[in-house]
């Protein structure tokens, strides 16, 4: 299978599936010497852990990280860096009755269709599932980010009709709720929103907002390597993810040219802008401002309401999907983004070094 390579210079490479004996990831292109320990992984990997509230899958899996290569003496080697999450809350019986059919919203009818065969045990490399591999590895990338002084800060920004708004933001109570929404009372709402849902076998979508914080200006390339076409591009392969949007995004196409622009001007020196419309890019890189980019993640497809599909064969069917399942995905989704934002800036960051000539030669002499 191609495609479970990411990244050009600090690059990834994930592997399992939902129901197999393990998920992990092998990073290449980690600089030696970066303090790395298992517990640095396992706070990322603890966010994304099912089982945590009401509002996530019942599945009980630790997602404990296991670092096998790569590291020595809690520091990076230099050499491929390993890490194993072992699965073992599996329930593959519960997927027994949709073997030969295609759940609405999956990915069942496509797989069976590019390879003729397919995993049929909760999505196999399809499931959401597959995320903690990224995970494992954003939280390595976000390590070496951190050193540069470059924070990365993703939260749920709406829950169904549930908008937070930028001027009520409170990001003391982020994590003081289970929907890692910056606003308690608005997260109130969702919860209440997502009751409703669950009473009625159904699920609910949302947006996921991302800032990037102290990233100097100039990283990313002006044409296909673009630093917001390559967030869109990390960030839309997240199997939930719908919709990608930098800045202003998609307002910007109502606004006129005298209030979309930025204006600059110097404080003491330094250069500035006035706003932030273009959420901290220009012509493909970056401006020195924070980054700002909203990801649209769609219902959660496994519902309980019964729905109408069809067999591999073509037969009209009526479909239960049974099995634990979240009912928003956003929450546990949050650190997903993160993590693909932090993987695409830590490559994006180490590209750039080969950008200038004065750049070698401070470092070769």
């Amino acid at each position: 299978m191609a495609g479970s390579i990411y990244g050009r210079l600090f690059q990834i490479s994930t592997w399992g599936e939902s129901h197999g004996k393990g998920i992990g990831v092998v990073i290449d292109g980690c600089p030696a010497g970066l303090p790395l320990t298992e517990e640095d992984i396992q706070i990322y990997l603890d966010r994304r852990k099912p089982g945590q509230s009401r509002y996530t899958t019942s599945r009980q899996e630790g997602d404990t990280a296991e670092i096998l290569s790569g590291v020595f003496e809690g520091r990076t080697t230099g050499c491929p860096i390993s890490i194993l999450i072992r699965n073992q809350d599996q329930r593959s019986h519960d997927y027994s009755n949709i073997m030969d059919s295609y759940r609405p919203g999956h990915a069942d009818y496509t797989f069976d269709m590019k390879y003729g065969f397919r995993d049929y045990r909760g999505g196999g490399r399809s499931s959401g599932r597959e995320t903690i591999g990224r995970v494992a590895a954003g939280a390595v990338a976000a390590k070496m980010l951190s050193e540069l002084g470059i924070h990365i800060q993703a939260y749920t920004k709406a829950i169904g009709p549930i908008i937070v708004p930028e001027t009520d933001y409170d990001f003391e109570e982020l994590y003081k709720n289970p929907l890692y929404m910056p606003n308690a009372d608005l997260a109130l709402e969702a919860e209440a929103y997502l009751k409703e849902c669950i009473s009625a076998q159904d699920s609910s979508g949302g947006v996921i907002e991302c800032t990037i914080n102290g990233i100097p200006a100039g990283i990313g390339d002006p044409v296909f390597d673009k630093l917001d076409a390559s967030l869109a591009k990390s960030i839309l392969s997240i199997g939930a993810v719908k919709g990608f949007e930098i800045g202003d995004g998609f307002q910007a196409g109502a606004a006129r040219g005298s209030g979309n622009n930025d204006c600059f001007r110097s404080e003491n020196g330094c250069i500035q802008k006035a706003s932030n419309h273009s959420g901290g890019t220009l012509g493909g890189m970056s401006d020195g401002t924070p980054i700002v980019f909203r990801a649209a993640v769609k219902p959660t497809p496994s519902i309980s309401q019964p729905q109408n599909s069809v067999d591999k064969n073509g037969r009209d069917i009526s479909l239960v999907i049974k099995g634990r399942h979240d009912p928003v995905i956003v929450p546990r989704a949050v650190v997903v983004v993160e993590s693909m934002a932090a993987l695409t800036v830590a490559d994006l960051l180490m590209s750039n070094m080969t950008a200038r000539m004065d750049s070698l030669v401070r470092f070769y002499k």
